[in-house]
């Protein structure tokens, strides 16, 4: 024999469970949002790079805020987080870096090698931001277009039609500049 329970409709408390759940992360979020900036601003020394940091770390708490928002100290965890997070994004355009000198053609001098490094970065930063994570991904770091495009949330051919513009972009530069 099975016993019933009469609640209400399990919607109606989904509804009103969320709602709540995201209430209390709004006012977490509008309390710390500004000194997690500000912090990650002195860090990074970039105000769009630590607004950029900030948001991505937010995100994740917002993801896991079920269990964040029971912690003693959520506040430590989003500053955790964001520090990761830029440690991450770091590390991630330094070896981007590496690889684009890699890539280049040996200098026979320093000179020409920080020539070089200067050059990958400039025409890295005239391109638009959906044509540098193109390329970026497929070129310098080594992943598909499969891969690339399941990591910036866009199709395949995307992926493609980025990187090629980007390609001709970048030629018609060096071009131009020669």
């Amino acid at each position: 024999m099975t016993a019933r329970l009469r609640c209400t409709p399990i919607g109606a408390t989904r509804e009103a469970a969320v709602d709540v759940t995201l209430r209390s992360f709004e006012e977490f979020y509008e309390s710390n949002f500004r000194r997690v900036f500000t912090g990650l601003c002195l860090v990074t020394g970039d105000r769009h790079e630590a607004e950029e940091v900030a948001q991505e770390s937010f995100l994740r708490v917002f993801e896991r805020w079920d269990r964040v928002g029971v912690l003693e100290d959520p506040t430590g965890y989003v500053f955790r987080v964001a520090m990761n997070v830029f440690r991450s994004r770091y590390r991630r355009a330094a070896l981007a870096v590496r690889r684009a000198l890699s890539l280049a053609p040996g200098e026979t001098d320093d000179l020409g090698a920080v020539e070089t490094h200067d050059e990958v970065i400039r025409l890295l930063r005239k391109l638009t931001p959906p044509q540098r994570a193109a390329v970026v991904l497929t070129a310098i770091l080594d992943f598909t277009a499969e891969d690339a495009a399941r990591l910036l949330g866009i199709r395949t051919s995307s992926v493609r039609s980025l990187t090629t513009r980007a390609r001709a972009e970048m030629r018609r530069r060096v071009v131009d500049s020669a």
